[in-house]
C-alpha cells in the first residue's frame, strides 16, 4: 500500500496553487465584471456600510488588485503569510457585505471555508516549492513546533 505522506509536498503546492486561482480569478473579475460587481454591492443590505468606509467602486478596485497581487504572491509562495494574511483581511468584509444576505447561505459557507484555508497559510506559510522556501525564510521552518497548541 502506498503512503500518502510521500506525497504531501506536493500536495501542499497543488493546494496552494489551486487555491490563489481563486482569489486571481476573482480579483481579475472586480475588473472584468466591474458593473455587475458593482451593482451587486449596491444591492447588498449593507451598502450603507460600504459607502460610510469610501467609495464601493475604489474598493472594489483596491480589493481586485489585493486579490490579485496576494493570490499570485500565493501561488508562488513569496512572502505566503503576510499575502494569506491580506487576503484574510479582504475577504472578511467581502463576505461580511456581499454574502450575509438572505438566499446567500451558500456563498456564505464557501467563503468561510475559504476564510479557514487562509488561516491555515497564515499559521503554517509553506515550505516546499516556494520562493520563501527558497529564499531560506526562517519563519517557515519548523512551522510545526513552533505552532503547537
Amino acid at each position: 500500500m502506498t503512503h500518502f505522506t510521500n506525497y504531501s509536498r506536493i500536495s501542499d503546492l497543488i493546494f496552494r496553487a489551486s487555491f490563489s486561482l481563486i482569489f486571481i480569478v476573482g480579483g481579475l473579475g472586480h475588473f472584468v465584471r466591474y458593473d455587475w460587481m458593482l451593482q451587486r454591492l449596491e444591492g447588498s443590505p449593507w451598502f450603507d456600510w460600504v459607502v460610510m468606509i469610501g467609495s464601493p467602486g475604489l474598493l472594489l478596485q483596491l480589493s481586485g488588485v489585493v486579490m490579485v497581487v496576494t493570490g499570485i504572491a500565493l501561488l508562488l509562495g513569496f512572502y505566503t503569510r503576510l499575502s494569506a494574511l491580506a487576503l484574510f483581511l479582504t475577504l472578511l468584509p467581502i463576505t461580511f457585505v456581499v454574502h450575509i444576505a438572505p438566499d446567500h447561505v451558500g456563498p456564505l459557507l464557501k467563503n468561510v471555508a475559504i476564510l479557514g484555508g487562509l488561516v491555515h497559510f497564515i499559521v503554517r506559510g509553506t515550505e516546499h516549492f516556494s520562493i520563501d522556501s527558497a529564499r531560506g525564510r526562517p519563519d517557515n521552518r519548523g512551522v510545526q513546533n513552533s505552532c503547537s497548541l
